[in-house]
Protein backbone atom coordinates (compact mmCIF):
# COMPACT_ATOMS: atom_id res chain seq x y z
CA UNK A 1 0.00 0.00 0.00
CA UNK A 2 1.35 3.11 -1.22
CA UNK A 3 1.18 6.06 2.22
CA UNK A 4 1.60 8.73 -0.14
CA UNK A 5 -1.53 11.40 0.08
CA UNK A 6 -2.06 13.95 -1.88
CA UNK A 7 -4.95 17.20 -0.47
CA UNK A 8 -5.05 20.84 -1.59
CA UNK A 9 -7.61 23.74 -0.54
CA UNK A 10 -10.55 24.56 -2.22
CA UNK A 11 -9.49 27.01 -4.93
CA UNK A 12 -6.13 24.75 -5.30
CA UNK A 13 -3.84 27.38 -4.52
CA UNK A 14 -2.65 25.24 -1.90
CA UNK A 15 -1.31 21.99 -2.58
CA UNK A 16 0.33 19.24 -0.56
CA UNK A 17 1.85 15.87 -0.50
CA UNK A 18 2.15 13.73 2.81
CA UNK A 19 4.43 10.72 2.84
CA UNK A 20 3.77 7.95 5.76
CA UNK A 21 1.01 6.62 7.30
CA UNK A 22 -1.44 8.32 9.85
CA UNK A 23 -1.40 6.97 13.45
CA UNK A 24 -4.91 8.38 14.45
CA UNK A 25 -7.92 9.68 13.08
CA UNK A 26 -10.52 11.80 15.60
CA UNK A 27 -13.87 13.59 15.36
CA UNK A 28 -13.48 16.39 17.10
CA UNK A 29 -16.84 18.07 18.81
CA UNK A 30 -15.19 20.94 21.24
CA UNK A 31 -16.37 24.28 20.75
CA UNK A 32 -13.03 25.71 19.15
CA UNK A 33 -13.47 22.95 16.24
CA UNK A 34 -17.26 23.66 15.57
CA UNK A 35 -16.39 27.14 15.34
CA UNK A 36 -13.42 26.75 13.04
CA UNK A 37 -15.34 24.17 10.96
CA UNK A 38 -18.62 25.70 11.13
CA UNK A 39 -19.93 21.52 11.29
CA UNK A 40 -20.54 19.68 14.32
CA UNK A 41 -16.73 18.38 14.68
CA UNK A 42 -13.56 18.44 12.87
CA UNK A 43 -12.12 15.32 10.89
CA UNK A 44 -8.08 15.03 11.32
CA UNK A 45 -5.60 12.93 10.68
CA UNK A 46 -2.80 12.75 12.95
CA UNK A 47 1.12 11.05 12.44
CA UNK A 48 4.47 11.32 14.13
CA UNK A 49 6.52 10.03 11.50
CA UNK A 50 4.64 11.17 8.13
CA UNK A 51 6.02 14.33 6.41
CA UNK A 52 4.23 16.98 4.97
CA UNK A 53 5.65 18.15 1.39
CA UNK A 54 3.94 21.70 -0.03
CA UNK A 55 3.48 20.96 -4.03
CA UNK A 56 2.40 24.73 -3.96
CA UNK A 57 1.19 27.50 -2.14
CA UNK A 58 3.05 27.10 0.98
CA UNK A 59 3.24 30.73 1.09
CA UNK A 60 -0.75 31.08 0.47
CA UNK A 61 -1.05 29.38 4.06
CA UNK A 62 -1.61 31.59 7.25
CA UNK A 63 -1.92 29.71 11.10
CA UNK A 64 -4.34 30.67 14.00
CA UNK A 65 -3.82 29.32 17.50
CA UNK A 66 -6.68 30.31 20.23
CA UNK A 67 -4.73 32.39 22.84
CA UNK A 68 -3.47 30.19 25.71
CA UNK A 69 -4.55 26.86 24.08
CA UNK A 70 -3.28 23.91 21.97
CA UNK A 71 -6.36 24.46 19.21
CA UNK A 72 -4.50 25.36 15.78
CA UNK A 73 -6.07 25.49 12.42
CA UNK A 74 -4.20 26.50 9.27
CA UNK A 75 -6.28 27.49 6.11
CA UNK A 76 -5.67 28.88 2.51
CA UNK A 77 -5.42 32.58 2.71
CA UNK A 78 -7.79 32.46 -0.66
CA UNK A 79 -10.74 30.27 0.04
CA UNK A 80 -10.60 29.93 3.77
CA UNK A 81 -9.97 25.83 3.58
CA UNK A 82 -8.26 24.31 5.93
CA UNK A 83 -4.79 22.86 5.08
CA UNK A 84 -2.49 20.70 7.28
CA UNK A 85 -0.17 21.82 9.97
CA UNK A 86 2.61 20.38 12.74
CA UNK A 87 2.78 21.28 15.95
CA UNK A 88 4.75 20.10 19.03
CA UNK A 89 7.55 21.59 17.70
CA UNK A 90 7.19 19.51 14.33
CA UNK A 91 6.55 16.37 16.23
CA UNK A 92 2.66 16.24 14.79
CA UNK A 93 1.47 16.30 12.40
CA UNK A 94 -2.35 17.23 11.53
CA UNK A 95 -3.99 16.62 8.23
CA UNK A 96 -7.60 17.96 7.94
CA UNK A 97 -9.24 15.16 6.55
CA UNK A 98 -11.69 16.19 3.72
CA UNK A 99 -8.89 18.10 2.37
CA UNK A 100 -7.17 14.81 1.20
CA UNK A 101 -7.78 14.07 -2.34
CA UNK A 102 -6.90 10.68 -2.01
CA UNK A 103 -8.21 7.65 -0.19
CA UNK A 104 -6.87 6.88 3.70
CA UNK A 105 -7.18 3.34 5.00
CA UNK A 106 -7.75 3.93 7.99
CA UNK A 107 -10.99 4.87 10.04
CA UNK A 108 -11.78 7.16 12.42
CA UNK A 109 -10.69 5.81 16.16
CA UNK A 110 -13.17 7.96 18.31
CA UNK A 111 -15.48 10.71 18.46
CA UNK A 112 -13.57 13.05 21.03
CA UNK A 113 -14.97 16.02 23.01
CA UNK A 114 -18.35 14.57 23.31
CA UNK A 115 -19.02 16.73 26.83
CA UNK A 116 -19.34 19.94 24.69
CA UNK A 117 -21.03 18.67 21.29
CA UNK A 118 -23.58 21.40 19.48
CA UNK A 119 -27.02 20.63 21.11
CA UNK A 120 -28.47 19.70 17.65
CA UNK A 121 -25.61 16.65 16.76
CA UNK A 122 -28.01 13.83 18.17
CA UNK A 123 -29.47 10.94 15.81
CA UNK A 124 -27.95 12.34 12.66
CA UNK A 125 -28.55 9.09 11.41
CA UNK A 126 -31.63 8.86 11.74
CA UNK A 127 -32.94 12.10 9.32
CA UNK A 128 -33.14 11.44 5.60
CA UNK A 129 -30.41 10.94 3.33
CA UNK A 130 -29.89 12.52 0.16
CA UNK A 131 -27.52 11.61 -2.54
CA UNK A 132 -28.26 15.43 -3.95
CA UNK A 133 -29.30 18.69 -3.39
CA UNK A 134 -33.36 18.87 -2.22
CA UNK A 135 -35.87 19.62 -4.73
Amino acid sequence: MDDRHHGSCLCGAVRYEVSGGFDAFFLCHCRYCQKDTGSAHAANLFSRKAKLSWIDGDDNTQSYTVPETRHQKAFCKTCGSAVPYTQMDGKLLVVPAGSLETPVSIRPNAHIMLGSKANWDDGLDEIEGLDGLPK
